[in-house]
């Protein structure tokens, strides 16, 4: 029995070591951007999805618009992160003829429009409100998903701000907006098998022909990588907590062997038979 307890505490030191290490990784804390806090906050949005001015998690972007415009941002999003994009809206101190509902949309390198798991991503500012914020949590991005599904998928993800509801008498006032989007690790629990071949990031898919000996164009900035590259997607924790797993079960395995094995000879047994 000495012997037993002594590999089931080894097995429980492993084990905990292992788990220790695989923790963290799941942690729901936000990204760290070093890039971000070093670069210029853009002063501008795009109008469009191809003019969309490029942002990098935890970079707040702001612009100064007229009231009707639609705003334009990108951000690199990677496999295992879930996004959470937060919108201010300063309103005009003008006086104004009623409410206005504001709509914050999010679209992933398909253009296809990403629904919110939390937040408020459309919100009604009354006659008098001097600002209205929105925010919208996407789902967590996967590394692969089948062609018929609609989850998040690794790439550029476009951020619209625009108004949807208002009195006539109240398109063009000036509005100034700032946006700030942040991403999360969830982790190996959020993993799964397979990758895509390449990000969804503009101009991924199609070929520029270029004469013989050109220098190649810059890149796109709406083509932003996030730091450290895109991931691989074959790593994650879970492969800690395989391992973790197989030696608690290996161990308990030798360990119940050695309870139900006994001491050898049983006593009812005379000696020589």
């Amino acid at each position: 029995m000495r012997t037993v307890r002594r590999m089931l505490m080894t097995a429980a030191l492993a084990g905990a070591g292992l788990l220790g290490v695989a923790g963290p990784a799941a942690a729901d804390t936000a990204t760290p951007s070093p890039s971000a806090s070093t670069e210029a906050a853009p002063t501008e949005a795009g109008t469009s999805f191809r003019t969309a001015t490029a942002i990098r998690p935890g970079q707040p972007a702001t612009a100064d618009a007229s009231t009707g415009d639609y705003l334009y941002w990108v951000l690199p999003v990677d496999a295992g992160q879930r996004a959470t994009v937060t919108a201010t809206v300063t309103l005009p101190a003008t006086a104004r003829h009623g409410a206005a509902t504001w709509q914050l949309d999010v679209y992933d390198g398909l253009r296809r429009r990403q629904p919110c798991k939390h937040g408020a991503p459309t919100k009604a500012a009354a006659q008098g409100a001097g600002s209205v914020e929105l925010t919208c949590t996407l789902r967590t991005v996967r590394a692969w998903a089948e062609p018929w599904a609609n989850d998040p998928l690794p790439g550029s993800y476009y951020v619209r701000l625009t108004v949807v509801d208002l009195p006539q008498e109240d398109l063009g006032l000036p509005v100034h907006a700032k946006v700030e989007a942040g991403t999360a690790d969830q982790g190996g629990a959020q993993a799964v098998d397979g990758t895509l071949a390449a990000p969804l990031v503009p101009g991924a898919g199609s070929a520029t022909p270029q004469s013989d000996g050109a220098t190649p164009s810059p890149r796109p900035a709406a083509m932003a990588e996030p730091d450290g590259g895109w991931s691989s997607g074959w790593w994650s924790d879970r492969w800690l907590w395989t391992a973790a797993g197989g030696l608690l079960a290996a161990l308990g395995g030798i360990a119940g062997y050695s309870v139900t094995r006994g001491s050898g000879r049983p006593s009812r047994v005379p000696p020589g038979a």
